[in-house]
């Protein structure tokens, strides 16, 4: 009897330890997110500033975020094994430090050139957030409440999103950019202290079970939902990262100023925030597939809407179309680890975020040269029609998903 009442009296204590853990780790990846998210895109208010100031076209333009998420994507992998070797908190922190100089480096330099430099050693920053911090939630909840979770982490990244724009577009409006974004990239530098210091220790990824008869049939099917999910990535990057870098000379066009532009990718943004966090939810209850058709449609839709009306109304469908355009990426993103075995998971996501970032990295110099083409209206309508032509990759996930939402 004694026994049973001392390993009940320590079932609380665990329990307590479990959520406590549960607690910091989402917590630093969601703070990870926030940081890393607001900075790659402080890259979008900044292209126009950087095209006057340098005098670049469209497509040098787009060149300059390829340099930042092309290094950011290629190193994905790379960054995920070294977590696996020296630890995810030392890792994480480092690379958010070097995120933060980046902006740092930025608002010193002097010459394009130096900027380069500065978007390249960024870039290798941010190549630790992805696979580590979504890790880090992954492993920790399962089930039902992973979705939720890493709702949650997703939408901290559009919090970073909205405010680390809102605040660099404020700050601009009384300081040079330069000093408005070395002070913003300081922030990066506090915040590895903090993730150093709070990422939990999580023991290795548990080894590969031995085979089972029926393990083949498995596999296939969980490669196949991985492909699709591959293929469904790399097409929502693409659309999104043309989007972003067409968006601030669109509204150029119809008469809005730069700083007025900034403004408006933050109302996507906000948007996105919210569809994040709001589609986790309703994938639960709607399903994966209906959520991913609905919101393809509907942003295909948004953006020729966007293109068409004045530039008032089109104030106030960027918060809507961001909703979808954003949110979708939590169903996406967060299906990962169902088409993955558990000792896989971390690699997995690794593959997946380089690929989707790769996408995200080769979309804004393709559209900036389209636009050079063919104008930015031209541009945006083929965005549009490429996100409709993503619609019938959520049936063939339907086809192969198995077991998996």
């Amino acid at each position: 009897m004694a026994i049973i009442a001392s390993i009940e009296s320590d079932r609380p204590a665990d329990t307590a330890a479990a959520r406590s853990r549960e607690r910091r780790a989402l917590g630093v990846a969601c703070g990870a997110h926030v940081l890393h998210d607001g900075y790659t895109d402080l890259i979008w208010l900044a292209l126009p500033i950087w095209q006057a100031e340098f005098a670049l076209s469209y497509a040098a333009v787009g060149l300059l975020r390829m340099i930042y998420t092309g290094t950011m994507a290629s190193l994905q992998i790379p960054a995920s094994y070294v977590a696996g070797r020296l630890g995810a908190g030392p890792v994480l922190a480092l690379g958010t430090a070097l995120s933060g100089l980046c902006y740092c480096l930025a608002g010193l330099g002097n010459g394009f050139w130096a900027l380069v430099g500065a978007l390249f050693i960024g870039g290798v920053g941010a190549a630790t957030q992805h696979p580590i911090a979504s890790a880090l939630v992954t492993r920790i909840f399962t089930g039902a409440r992973a979705l939720t979770a890493f709702g949650t982490y997703n939408f901290a990244g559009d919090v970073g999103k909205v405010l680390l724009p809102l605040s660099a577009t404020t700050m601009i409006l009384i300081m040079p950019w330069r000093p408005a974004y070395g002070l913003l990239g300081l922030l990066g530098i506090v915040g590895a202290v903090a993730v150093f210091a709070l990422t939990p220790r999580l023991p290795p990824e548990p080894a590969a079970a031995p085979p089972a008869p029926h393990d083949a049939a498995v596999k296939a099917r969980l490669r196949f939902g991985f492909y699709v999910l591959a293929a469904f990535g790399i097409a929502d990057s693409m659309v999104r990262g043309a989007f972003f870098v067409l968006l601030p000379f669109l509204l150029i066009a119809k008469g809005a100023t730069v700083v007025t532009a900034g403004f408006a990718l933050t109302l996507v943004f906000v948007g996105g925030a919210a569809g994040k966090l709001a589609c986790g939810w309703v994938a639960r209850w709607a399903g994966v597939v209906a959520i991913i058709v609905v919101a393809q449609i509907v942003t295909a839709a948004g953006m020729i809407a966007v293109l068409l009306v004045p530039l008032d109304i089109a104030f106030v469908l960027l918060p809507l179309l961001g909703v979808v355009l954003n949110g979708v990426t939590t169903v996406i993103y967060g299906s990962v680890p169902d088409y993955a075995a558990p000792e896989r998971r971390t690699h997995a996501l690794s593959v997946f975020y380089t690929l989707a970032i790769g996408s995200a990295a080769v979309a804004p110099p393709l559209s900036g040269l389209v636009g050079d083409l063919i104008g930015i209206s031209g541009a945006l309508i083929v965005v549009a029609m490429l996100t409709l032509a993503t619609v019938p990759l959520a049936f063939a996930l339907r086809k192969g998903s198995g077991s998996a939402p």
